[in-house]
């Protein structure tokens, strides 16, 4: 219980980017419009692959389920960031930030456990070609897409929790753009150790384990195109997993950038700036990249829009 002369929290105040308040206008725009963007491009590559028989594949199927997991992830913080934009700071409950982060964390250790069953996938198309359509059959892909949804929802509930047995009195700012473990536990009147213990291990099972494992992948994939005896080939070859590993690049890299290189050696607004675009502009790399990238995705695309054309003309 907090002491006499201090008042639990029950209500937090983020602080956005107020000392950028002559160009919130300016900011708003911008991220609403990315915003915007990245829910069409992932809801597209959703709807493509539903309709279309060609893209019934594993590869496709993960994807279908990380564009999903994109829309989540970014929904959970965008909205809400573009208010506090808007007015320059803005007010949530206390549970409505931890339920925020508990979002937040859980989708993007989704993301990170999907990227790495893309990579799986690509390693039996690649390394394993003539036993991957039994390896890599309908139920083992639902078996993992289901798995990854559920460990990280799961696993992500162990720090809410803890966070719940937490003191939190007086202080009530955040000087940050959403509700982020670091600013939250800065609040915190009582020894923060455990739930930072709670985060290592978490981080380390849901994050680094799965970035090696992609690691180990790809180096093997690499290994088997260079023993592909023409340059065709090794191009063919290469080109089926380039969409995947440039999101693995984009994704794990901004996420390392963020958490793992010590934030007391960057300023506040450096930390902001970074997380600014690891939840906003992140999500809208997928969609860019498999739509300039991927010569399926590409043709279904082009071929939509032909038939599109073409209904309107005829009618």
């Amino acid at each position: 219980m907090c002491a006499e002369n201090k008042t639990a929290v029950t209500e937090l105040e983020l602080l956005g980017f107020g000392h950028l308040q002559n160009f919130n206008s300016l900011l708003f725009v911008f991220f609403i419009t990315v915003y915007i963007i990245t829910l069409t491009g992932n809801m597209l590559i959703i709807a493509l692959i539903i309709v279309n028989p060609r893209l019934h594949t594993p590869m496709y199927f993960f994807l279908c389920n990380l564009s999903c997991c994109e829309i989540f992830f970014t929904t959970n913080i965008v909205p809400f960031m573009l208010y506090v934009i808007w007015n320059e700071s803005g007010t949530m409950p206390f549970t409505g930030c931890i339920t925020q982060f508990y979002f937040y964390t859980s989708s993007g250790s989704i993301e990170c456990l999907l990227l790495t069953v893309m990579s799986l996938d690509r390693y039996l198309a690649i390394c394993i070609p003539l036993r991957y359509s039994s390896i890599m059959n309908v139920r083992l892909r639902n078996h993992l897409a289901i798995w990854s949804w559920s460990l990280g929802f799961l696993v992500m509930l162990i720090i809410p929790i803890t966070l719940s047995f937490l003191q939190f009195c007086d202080s009530n700012i955040i000087d940050h753009i959403f509700c982020d473990i670091s600013p939250i536990l800065q609040l915190s009147s009582t020894n923060t150790s455990v739930i930072e213990k709670e985060a290592f291990v978490i981080a380390v099972a849901l994050c680094i384990l799965p970035f090696l494992f992609i690691i180990g992948s790809y180096f093997c994939i690499f290994l088997t195109i260079a023993r592909i005896p023409s340059d065709t080939g090794r191009q063919k070859t290469f080109s089926t997993c380039s969409s995947h590993l440039a999101s693995v690049c984009a994704y794990f890299g901004t996420l390392f950038t963020i958490y793992l290189v010590p934030s007391q050696s960057r300023s506040i607004q450096i930390n902001k700036i970074l997380s600014l675009i690891y939840i906003a502009v992140t999500p809208l790399f997928n969609p860019v990249i498999y739509s300039l990238r991927n010569k399926d995705i590409k043709m279904c695309l082009l071929s939509f829009i032909v038939f599109k054309k073409a209904g309107k003309q005829f009618n």
